[in-house]
């Protein structure tokens, strides 16, 4: 019978290093996902005005519209009202920021990300000065 091998249990210091580092991660993965979900758009910014200009278009069009045509002008109705609820609404960036200044540094150091990578994702040069990330980081 083949002998059982010994299971060995981590440090505390070794799953203290896991968590710490998830928490890391999780605080650069958040921080970067609201960045992009908020990245101004190209083209005209539409206005509460212009959105509801073609609300009330599409309305006028739907009682016509062939069931094809309906369903992708339902749809359009759908976005634009979710739109035009979120228009005003500002989001929050800071207490995510914050959580990021304080892990990115290591986070950057333990994975090899340079400042010009930061920087091409949209991370703003004061924020990286804020978490020691300096032009010469790597």
């Amino acid at each position: 019978m083949p002998q059982k091998k010994k299971r060995t249990t981590m440090s505390a210091e070794h799953k203290a290093a896991l968590a710490q580092g998830r928490n890391e991660g999780r605080s650069v993965r958040l921080y970067l996902e609201a960045l992009e979900a908020h990245k101004p758009k190209r083209g005209r910014k539409r206005t509460p005005e212009s959105i509801t200009k073609r609300l009330d278009s599409i309305s006028t069009a739907l009682p016509d519209a062939d069931p094809v045509s309906r369903l992708h002008l339902v749809q359009e109705r759908l976005d634009l009202s979710a739109e035009l609820s979120h228009l005003g609404a500002k989001i929050d960036l800071t207490e995510l920021e914050a959580d990021f200044v304080s892990a990115a540094k290591a986070y950057s150091e333990r994975r090899g990300i340079s400042y010009a990578a930061w920087r091409e994702l949209g991370v703003e040069a004061a924020v990286l000065k804020k978490a020691g990330i300096g032009r010469g980081a790597n």
